[in-house]
């Protein structure tokens, strides 16, 4: 497309009007980016709506948002123009984003913690995401998705799948035979992390509060589902593990959750927090730590090698992304409203 009539070109987006318990969003109609000579234009295939970006609609959480941005960082789609400097990628190729921009020459870059670069920018937060027809990346946030998969699932090999593989394999160091709790299993996050646990060998203990879940969690394959009614999971954890408890605890809840997590692991057990962005506080017992030699880490984020290894695992069928529900961009609420009720399991996708 000719420069002087890409200037002119329109698309839909999804805009946030105003955040709040029930935001205002609307599709309204912008002028499809432009792109530098290192950038991409991405026709967009399908976006997911993460709890960042529902903490964003409710308005809670702000750091790093640009006021005006689209939403939407996990992103699938084909390439539709490249820049002139670009040689890595073509028109045409399928692709998913990476979470952020990223300069590649700062110390975090070389170390692997690209998504951690201080000069970047989140995708869907600092500059425009996916929740629109196109979408500008620069070429090296664009990752080529393998031959085969299926496009639109793919959007959410960056997150939750790339950042469950970071906190499963890198952070928390998962051992095949280990055992393995994770919270919030009916959810997005949740969900893939014990999807990944199991692919890297891990006995899993999926914790969830819905009923409705147990039987989908359990057709993924993952046979040992601990539904949390009047009992504490972390009681169901000991009696699972023989009063031992499990060597690792995957928390893609939070603060509600945090003191069972505790008491669910072993001596020299490992928590990892992964899934609460909005700041709410746990009461913690620093005894409760010490006497198990137990390590809490905090885990966010995942670098173009775990999306790309992401996207391996999903092509070897060591695991599938999950998704339940898919919504034009125009029913944009319903799929908040979803989330909110936590009704959704997996991830939601809206598709422009």
């Amino acid at each position: 497309m000719g420069r002087a009539l890409r200037l002119t070109a329109k698309m839909r987006a999804l805009v946030l009007e105003t955040p709040g318990e029930t935001p205002s969003m609307a599709v309204r109609e912008r002028a499809v980016p432009l792109i530098g000579p290192n950038d991409v234009l991405v026709k967009v295939e399908a976006a997911g709506l993460c709890g960042h970006d529902v903490a964003v609609m409710r308005g809670l959480l702000r750091r790093g948002v640009r006021p005006d941005a689209v939403l939407g960082h996990e992103v699938s789609g084909r390439v539709a123009e490249v820049g002139d400097a670009v040689t890595s990628l073509r028109v045409g190729d399928a692709v998913v984003s990476a979470l952020t921009t990223f300069c590649g020459n700062c110390d975090r870059c070389i170390s692997g913690n690209d998504y951690r670069c201080p000069n970047g920018h989140g995708v869907g937060h600092g500059i425009d995401g996916g929740f629109a027809e196109f979408v500008a990346l620069p070429a090296t946030s664009a990752v080529p998705v393998p031959d085969g998969l299926d496009l639109e699932t793919a959007c959410l090999l960056s997150c939750p799948t790339g950042v469950a593989l970071r906190a499963a394999r890198d952070v928390a160091r998962v051992q095949p035979g280990e055992t393995v709790l994770v919270t919030g299993a009916g959810g997005g996050l949740g969900v893939h992390s014990a999807l990944v646990a199991a692919a890297l060998g891990a006995r899993v203990l999926a914790v969830t509060a819905s009923p409705e879940k147990v039987a989908r969690i359990e057709d993924l394959g993952i046979e040992e589902v601990l539904l949390v009614d009047d009992l504490p999971f972390s009681e169901l954890a000991l009696a699972l593990t023989e009063d031992r408890g499990v060597d690792i605890v995957l928390d893609s809840v939070g603060s509600a959750v945090f003191e069972q997590a505790i008491r669910s692991i072993s001596d020299g057990g490992r928590i990892v927090l992964m899934g609460e962005v909005t700041g709410s506080k746990a009461e913690v017992s620093p005894a409760e730590i010490m006497f198990r030699d137990a390590t809490v880490t905090g885990s966010t984020g995942a670098s173009i090698g775990h999306v790309t290894d992401a996207a391996a695992m999903v092509a070897a069928g060591k695991m599938s992304p999950v998704v339940s529900e898919r919504f034009p961009l125009e029913e944009a609420a319903e799929a908040y409203r979803l989330m909110r009720e936590r009704k959704i399991f997996g991830r939601v996708l809206l598709v422009p």
